[in-house]
């Protein structure tokens, strides 16, 4: 068995194509023809083998530094955001990743238009910028509560189809505008289903030491799942570029979905065409002064 680039073009959302979330198994394991057994000892080998990758890429991103990646992730609530970015991103030297993870805007950030808050915490050159969930928050829950439209002060702000429009355009602009400029994007939808997020939710209940885990608003907003299933598929439809690609991961097993969005991460910065830089004669030189006096 193996990942090769075709398998992975089939998660990836195609440019100004319909997406249909049905169409797309939450519970894929990959062939069917070979045993679950094997199958998850294989995933667990491609993540094994991404995370070593990942880590020499990184090294390389950062040695250039030219580049940066913006990695963003979206979900319903459970899907195992945190877990994926935990186990995918273990091998990689902290000083060369950051972490955000963006909760309801604070008053600061009301102050501002909706992208300031996630663009002051873009990744440097040479860096990797995770965020786990980002400005596409504000066409995913501010859709299903238009409401909250009315808080953000914006001047004769109509959460209607025209504004919608708007927001999509500003975000497909922003991201070309970072692609332009030297950071390469690429967003993950872990697709979970509706049985698996409930059974998630009912372990978090069960067991005391996830108990932290759990919110009374998380189950209010998953009875507006098909809501909020109708936002991503407008979401990920309208914002899915051939610069900034969106992945709809399937996300029922954890296996599953930490080894896919390793394999991709790690195509993504190969595609980069990376290169260490380049060592001048001057360099040299010093180099080798350097041997001799070291060796005396």
């Amino acid at each position: 068995m193996k990942i090769n680039d075709k398998q992975l073009d089939a998660f990836r959302v195609r440019p100004g194509k319909k997406l249909r979330l049905k169409d797309h198994q939450p519970g894929w394991q990959g062939d069917e023809k070979v045993s679950k057994k094997e199958r998850r000892k294989f995933a667990e080998e491609v993540l094994a083998q991404g995370v070593k990758q990942l880590a020499e890429a990184q090294e390389k991103l950062y040695a250039s530094d030219s580049w940066s990646m913006l990695v963003i992730f979206q979900a319903m609530d459970a899907a195992g955001k945190d877990s994926t970015i935990k186990h995918v991103m273990s091998g990689i030297n902290p000083q060369g990743c950051q972490v955000y993870s963006f909760k309801h805007p604070s008053a600061e950030e009301l102050d501002h238009n909706f992208l300031w808050r996630c663009s002051k915490v873009l990744p440097e050159r040479g860096k990797i910028g995770i965020f786990n969930r980002s400005y596409f928050e504000e066409v995913l829950i501010v859709k299903v509560h238009p409401q909250i439209v009315l808080g953000q002060r914006i001047p004769n702000a109509k959460p209607d189809a025209a504004f919608w429009d708007h927001r999509y355009e500003d975000i497909n602009n922003f991201e070309k505008h970072l692609t332009r400029n030297g950071t390469t994007i690429v967003k993950f939808f872990l697709n979970v289903s509706q049985e698996e997020q409930h059974r998630r939710f009912l372990e978090r209940v069960e067991n005391p030491a996830k108990h932290w885990k759990f919110a009374p608003s998380d189950l209010k907003e998953s009875e507006r799942w098909d809501d909020y299933q109708r936002a991503y598929e407008e979401c990920l439809s309208r914002t899915s570029t051939e610069e900034a690609p969106w992945y709809v991961i399937p996300a029922d097993h954890k296996w599953v979905t930490r080894a896919l969005v390793a394999r991709i991460l790690v195509n993504r910065i190969e595609k980069l065409g990376l290169q260490w830089p380049a060592v001048t004669d001057e360099m040299r030189a010093e180099i080798d002064t350097a041997r001799l006096k070291l060796k005396k």
